[in-house]
């Protein structure tokens, strides 16, 4: 069965520049010329929020090298930036979108799973904004599920940031079916968006298909599996036939999926990479046999997780 062609029919973001204020003004300007415009996905219809379905993952990015990735990824037409509160790079990433226009981004961040209850929910999604010198956050997300806490009060802070619009959009991070059946007991229309490790050895179908049908949409973090996906022997057939890169074949695979993909890199070349999977597509076969693959491996299972958590 042909693999529906989900984001052709996406909107084209349009990045609207003001004049630049920052000391690497150069770099701004230079976005005019080269930068690539990227479709997105409606994602909170009251605040007529979209999301980009590509954009740029910092977990792992500190100091200089998160600015320098940062203001390469802009310059390159970049507008999605992935953060969180315990990745400890959002000042890096306030000071890289200088000279931008606040408008045209879109940045994700993530409060702890120590930080859940109501007060310190709020207290977390303010210090992020100051670290990040914005105003808003355009998605603010649980970043993992908490058993002793629940979700109510994470919930009912989401809510009341979307009411004092401070955040445009609201969504939950390594959540499981279980967890989002548990959230419908309280307020899972605050629910936009659920952000996952997905990949072609992690592909989340029973996952992605529950939160398709809730109009939840999913983000893949860890999309390329660490690296794994450069060593499969599928994927690596399928690139040799577009010549292109295994991982680049995964990312086409996941976009094509309807999924909006987060790739790290900080290097310039697999940044502009990254984005070249815009320009093709994989065909019903190469889909048909990705979704083949057997390997099954998480990568991101920490001890606070609650992967197997059951009702």
């Amino acid at each position: 069965m042909p693999c529906p062609k989900r984001f052709h029919s996406l909107d084209k973001g349009r990045f609207i520049q003001r004049k630049p204020r920052s000391p690497d003004a150069s770099k701004v300007d230079q976005f005019e010329q080269t930068g690539e415009t990227i479709p997105q996905l409606p994602l909170n219809d009251e605040t007529n929020t979209k999301i980009p379905i590509i954009g740029l993952g910092t977990w792992k990015l500190n100091g200089i090298q998160c600015f320098n990735t940062v203001r390469k990824a802009l310059v390159l037409g970049y507008r999605h930036i992935d953060t969180a509160l315990m990745y400890e790079n959002q000042e890096d990433i306030g000071q890289a979108i200088k000279g931008y226009d606040r408008e045209s981004l879109f940045l994700t961040s993530k409060v702890p799973h120590t930080d859940l209850s109501k007060q310190d929910f709020l207290t977390a999604a303010d210090n992020i904004l100051k670290r990040l010198d914005s105003d808003y956050l355009d998605l603010l997300l649980i970043h993992w599920p908490n058993e002793e806490v629940g979700v109510e009060e994470p919930l009912d802070a989401l809510e009341h940031l979307l009411e004092a619009r401070k955040i445009r959009a609201a969504g939950v991070s390594n959540f499981t079916r279980f967890h989002l059946i548990d959230a419908n007991r309280y307020n899972l229309k605050v629910v936009a968006n659920n952000q996952v490790e997905c990949h072609p050895h992690l592909p989340q179908y029973d996952l992605v298909d529950y939160c398709h049908r809730h109009k939840i949409s999913v983000t893949a973090y860890s999309p390329l599996a660490r690296g794994d996906v450069d060593a499969d022997p599928v994927l690596q057939e399928i690139a040799s036939k577009h010549m292109t890169s295994p991982a680049s074949v995964s990312l086409r695979w996941l976009l094509q999926r309807g999924l909006i993909v987060i790739p790290k890199s900080s290097s310039d070349e697999h940044l502009e990479e990254n984005l070249k999977v815009l320009s093709w597509e994989l065909q019903p076969e190469d889909m048909a046999k990705i979704n083949a693959i057997s390997e099954r491996e998480r990568k991101v299972e920490p001890e606070w997780a609650e992967f197997d958590r059951v009702p």
